[in-house]
């Protein structure tokens, strides 16, 4: 069994050691970075040779060849945050074919995976871990990927949940994880519990290929998810305002070379209190000498309103458990994961709501990936979903389109039992129904993805409107029911039965109250095709 635990920054491979009964992370030939310091991390770089084939360089092997300093727009980075999300700015266009940030995403996962089963050789079970604040569109776009990978079974996990299993604590244990990457702040409260004799651990939240979990000797362990938060915040985000500062200061250029000096220099400030990256080119004679203390870092990430996004999130998660009847005092452990929480304003932040001794940073970077094997050690995983779901209306008052909720943030899935809702024509001779679903995210602030040159930048913009992604917007994925005989208004004409499967998915059934006929029965709102 093997887990890929993609980031924004860097990808970690791993696979479960049959002889030391334990996980342990693969080094990739050619695309690993060797750093002493550090298990060998796969930098999430792609530089896009051919567009029309997808022959890509990736990982070291993009810095190894320079191909990550240049204003080439065959070079991606950050490229997992765009994935989803709706661009504003240019997209490239490559050999004549326009390059998507999900395009970039699959050529990069699909070479991964290709040295990985050349060095392995056959893949038979893949966990891929994912940002607790993801939604559908990403998840959707991940299962698609994983359709075409020559791998019998596919899975996914939460990144934060798969950290609290990577630490090994022991069953009893109601731990906080706080996975602060290059791309997400994801905090999640899980309570690690042994399941009742007889439990057949489940593991997954999506799943393909006929292959299923043995059944474990032992009595499955449980996760069982408590509270969730997310943000769209990380460390890509702070090379950017470092270079920012930089630029206004000292008239720093912006460009790929000068953003990798920033990153360099907010990774010495994490050993550091005084850091400097310089650079020179002997062609151009241009020289580059950025200079931070830490001091002043820490006031540049106050500007920014850095601390108070962190205490939002925390405030969240910290509220859900406390609706599952957990205060703060009885969390036993706080794991920091990831390369962004290794800064130490973030420590100092976090002490800030938990004695040090609670606080735990040590496997900052392999916590989510050796935490996903665990899928396969009899696990069983109960989660709860962390949008809600819901249907347009027309808003006759304010004559703009709003949205119901149907399906509450919070429900844990599968769904007991379905939510019903009675649909009547609106028209005289009404062919047809249409109901357009949408996944609801959290109101309070919104994340916008731009370029700003050939930067990727991410905006939070405050906003009292709900988030939403579309799941059926399109004239034949809206239209639930054709109406025989044709519909008139003054009365309920169909019911539909919503529900959520246990692989997360919103289903839907729909019966003609007229006729007595089932249209649709359990039908996916997103289909994994």
């Amino acid at each position: 069994m093997y887990t890929i635990d993609f980031g924004t920054s860097n990808t970690v491979v791993c696979r479960w050691n049959a002889a030391t009964n334990a996980p342990e992370t693969l080094p990739l030939q050619g695309c690993s970075q060797k750093l002493a310091q550090n298990p060998p991390l796969v930098p999430s770089l792609l530089y896009v040779e051919d567009a029309m084939t997808g022959q890509s360089v990736l990982g070291q092997q993009v810095r190894d060849r320079g191909l990550d300093i240049t204003t080439d727009a065959r070079f991606f980075r950050n490229f997992k945050r765009g994935i989803g999300t709706d661009i504003r700015g240019f997209l490239p266009e490559l050999d004549g074919k326009t390059v998507t940030f999900e395009q970039a995403g699959q050529w990069f996962l699909e070479g991964v995976i290709r040295q990985l089963q050349q060095q392995e050789g056959s893949v038979e079970s893949l966990v891929i871990t994912v940002p607790v604040d993801s939604f559908e569109a990403y998840r959707l776009w991940l299962s698609q990927v994983c359709q075409g990978l020559r791998v019998e079974q596919v899975r996914m996990l939460d990144e934060p949940t798969a950290a609290a299993l990577g630490y090994g604590l022991a069953p009893g244990s109601t731990v906080l994880v706080v996975d602060f990457g290059g791309g997400t702040l994801d905090l999640s409260l899980v309570q690690l519990e042994t399941s009742p004799s007889g439990t057949k651990p489940i593991g997954f939240l999506l799943k393909w290929g006929k292959k299923t979990l043995e059944d474990s000797s032992q009595r499955p362990q449980v996760a069982r998810v408590r509270g969730k938060a997310g943000q769209n915040l990380g460390g890509a985000d702070i090379d950017n305002w470092l270079l920012d500062y930089f630029a206004k200061e000292q008239g720093v250029p912006l460009s790929p070379l000068t953003l990798r000096l920033a990153e360099r220099l907010k990774i010495q400030l994490s050993s550091k209190r005084v850091a400097t990256e310089a650079y020179f080119d002997d062609e151009t004679l241009a020289t580059y000498e950025l200079h931070m203390e830490r001091d002043r870092f820490q006031t540049l990430l106050e500007a920014k309103g850095f601390f108070q996004r962190l205490d939002a999130a925390m405030t969240q998660v910290l509220r859900q458990g406390r609706q599952q009847g957990i205060e703060v005092e009885d969390i036993d452990a706080v794991l920091l994961v990831g390369g962004t929480a290794q800064i130490p304003a973030v420590q100092t932040w976090a002490n800030q709501y938990f004695p040090v001794e609670k606080i735990r940073a040590e496997r900052p970077f392999e916590a989510i990936a050796h935490g996903a094997l665990q899928l396969n050690q009899g696990l069983e995983v109960k989660d709860f979903l962390y949008h809600s779901y819901g249907i347009r209306y027309w808003d006759r008052r304010n004559k703009r389109h709003g949205w119901h909720p149907i399906v509450n943030e919070g429900q844990p899935y599968p769904m007991e039992r379905p939510v019903e809702l009675f649909l009547g024509a609106s028209l005289e001779n009404q062919p047809s129904i249409e109901l357009v679903l949408g996944e609801l995210g959290r109101s309070g602030s919104t994340t916008e993805v731009y370029f700003e040159g050939d930067r990727l930048v991410t905006r939070t913009l405050d906003s009292a409107a709900t988030i939403v992604k579309p799941l059926n917007d399109s004239p034949e994925a809206r239209s639930i029911a054709a109406l025989t005989p044709l519909g008139q208004p003054g009365s309920d004409r169909i019911k539909v039965l919503f529900q959520v499967d246990g692989d997360r998915f919103l289903r839907i059934t729909v019966e003609d109250l007229f006729t007595g006929e089932t249209l649709m029965s359990n039908r996916p709102v997103v289909q994994l095709s």
